[in-house]
């Protein structure tokens, strides 16, 4: 039990931090959940709609402060490549990519001459 008012006061804001964060936490959890069952249920055009969702949820829970901008960036890069992976596998392509060996438009310049 705390001994002093400020003790109270900080048990109090800790519980409806704890509570906030909490649900951010679980929703963004949720969606990710729902984008890997929709990769392995073979329904990639429907996670590659669904993926900006994802990623938005993704970092709308860093900008509350409850996932590092760090940890939220890895999580994006990796259900990112978990669905090109997928689309690799199943179409032998892809979301764009500039690849080695792919062919790049020459500058300008080069052009011209």
């Amino acid at each position: 039990m705390a001994n002093t008012k400020q003790a109270v006061k900080r048990t109090r804001r800790d519980q409806r931090r704890r509570e906030r964060n909490r649900y951010h936490l679980s929703r963004m959890r949720t969606y990710i959940r729902n984008f890997k069952k929709l990769i392995e249920s073979g329904d990639l055009e429907g996670a590659r709609e669904f993926l900006p969702k994802v990623v938005s949820m993704i970092q709308h829970t860093a900008s509350k402060g409850v996932i590092h901008r760090n940890e939220a960036s890895r999580r994006v890069s990796r259900i990112s490549n978990l669905l090109n992976k997928a689309l690799k596998d199943s179409e032998g392509k892809g979301l764009p990519e500039n690849k080695k060996g792919a062919k790049v438009k020459k500058s300008a310049k080069k052009d011209r001459e």
